[in-house]
């Protein structure tokens, strides 16, 4: 049985620049966006398995979409309105909650809380929470990252990454690292070890015993770690422990 023929769509001038805007936008709803790709695919005369292969859709979804658009036109891109209390919040506030989370601050602080963004949209602070919560937004949170200047910084890495790849034969690759400012902390009683039917007691307190620097080479063959407490961070105290890997480590 043939394939029913594949609606022809035409769009106006104004819809296909709402559609390109929908599609593009990275506040759109990613629902939305997907339709109005479809559409716009249909408008250029795709077919719609070219169409399902192009946005990423099965060809089922890319034929009623294509449908519902050539009958509803742009409202039909919307979903229906589902059982229970009708929403409240407008997609305009909606979009305005993500913008500003995205394109601006608050003045007297470096992101949005739900409570001071509520309160700059004339939202409820819930509404603000269940809409950022729906586009994966947590302005809370932030992650770093670093970019060397160090001129031969590729040049380095590269010879860093070849040295624990493929070491040179008969060659000992050690990996030294230093932590400092230690907190040397002790119990302020001994601990009570485990009975039968007893877990092991420890006080809840502890006293302080100042700070120490911790000095560790780590064997990359091996796994065997070569450690050193000092009391002090000085160049003094890392040449102890340069010495000492060298007392350890075979000639």
């Amino acid at each position: 049985m043939p394939s029913p023929r594949a609606v022809e769509i035409v769009l106006s001038r104004e819809e296909r620049e709402l559609l390109e805007g929908w599609a593009r936008r990275r506040t759109s709803a990613h629902g939305l966006a997907t339709r109005s790709r479809i559409v716009l695919c249909a408008a250029d005369g795709l077919a719609n398995a070219e169409i399902a292969a192009r946005v990423g859709v099965h060809r089922n979804t890319a034929r009623a979409w294509r449908a519902r658009f050539a009958e509803r036109r742009l409202e039909g891109l919307f979903d229906e309105p589902r059982p229970g209390q009708p929403r409240k919040i407008s997609d305009e506030k909606v979009e305005e909650v993500i913008v500003k989370t995205l394109e601006s601050a608050p003045k007297d602080a470096t992101h949005w809380s739900t409570r001071s963004l509520a309160a700059e949209v004339g939202l409820n602070q819930s509404a603000v929470h269940r809409i950022w919560r729906a586009f994966g937004l947590q302005p809370h949170r932030q992650e770093t990252w670093k970019l060397s200047r160090d001129p031969l910084f590729i040049d380095k890495v590269r010879d860093v990454v070849g040295l624990y790849l493929a070491p040179p034969e008969r060659a000992v690759v050690l990996c030294v690292d230093e932590k400092s400012q230690i907190q040397a902390l002790d119990r302020t009683a001994p601990i009570l070890p485990m009975l039968p039917h007893t877990p092991a007691r420890a006080t809840h307190d502890y006293k302080r015993s100042g700070t120490s620097s911790l000095y560790a080479a780590l064997d990359i063959t091996t796994g065997r770690v070569i450690g050193q407490l000092h009391a002090r961070h000085r160049a003094i105290e890392f040449r102890k422990f340069l010495a000492a890997i060298d007392r350890e480590v075979p000639d």
